[in-house]
């Protein structure tokens, strides 16, 4: 018998609409501005303005590391970045990848790991991605942020295979089968375009957002490493 009560969406931790709700917010600003809705003729260019104001920059941040400088307003575009995106294709995927894995990370984590897990992983991303010397673009989006709650995703999943005989690898499928996409249309871009056009080396932030989410969880977690050893020890 259906629950006439039952909520229509299912409810999402409010920690995840505390990272969502600005990238929605942001989104349809930039969109109603472009459109004509709002702000007049100046309103069109308020996307690159956004992405100015949050965007990160590898090579200020090699600038500051040379010269020994690390004003505020640059530094915290390393984790202010997952905000604003490119259009409204990547803010939508982000978005929803954000609601999903948001919803079952945040149904275990507690509120304060999932905002260390997520602005952590956009860090490392966008750190990863300066140490890449052929990196010169900006970076923009929420998809390094989110391969850190894929990384948590995948340790919990690891967690709950562990003390089964089912094989553990299974907990990594969702990472691999990103990854191996992203490594496909990199080694295809870069034989049709070269190593300078080929790739957007964007696929870098990923995999460190993505092994600082899985790394984190053995602190962050309930349990943390204890848990996998008790999980272990269970066998």
């Amino acid at each position: 018998m259906d629950d006439r009560n039952a909520p229509p969406l299912n409810p999402l931790p409010p920690v995840v609409w505390l990272l969502a709700l600005p990238m929605i917010a942001i989104e349809a600003a930039v969109n109603a501005g472009s459109s004509g809705f709002v702000g007049g003729a100046s309103a069109i260019g308020w996307r690159v303005q956004m992405q100015q104001l949050l965007g990160f920059a590898p090579d200020y941040l090699r600038q500051m590391l040379s010269l020994h400088q690390f004003p505020p307003d640059l530094i915290w575009r390393l984790v202010s970045y997952p905000f604003v995106h490119v259009d409204v294709t990547q803010a939508m995927f982000v978005v929803v990848i954000l609601l999903a894995l948001g919803k079952y990370v945040g149904e275990v984590y507690r509120w304060w790991a999932v905002l260390v897990t997520y602005f952590a992983a956009a860090f490392a991303g966008a750190l990863a991605y300066t140490a890449v010397p052929l990196t010169h673009a900006g970076l923009i989006g929420g998809y390094p942020a989110n391969y850190g709650l894929i990384g948590a995703y995948s340790f919990l999943s690891w967690v709950q295979l562990a003390g089964t005989d089912v094989n553990r690898a299974r907990a990594f499928r969702l990472i691999g089968f990103l990854l191996g996409f992203q490594v496909i249309l990199a080694v295809g871009g870069i034989a049709f375009y070269g190593v300078d056009r080929g790739t957007t080396w964007d696929w870098v932030a990923d995999i460190a957002g993505f092994v600082t989410g899985f790394a984190l969880a053995f602190v962050v977690s309930p349990g943390g490493w204890g848990r996998v050893l008790a999980k272990l020890r269970a066998r």
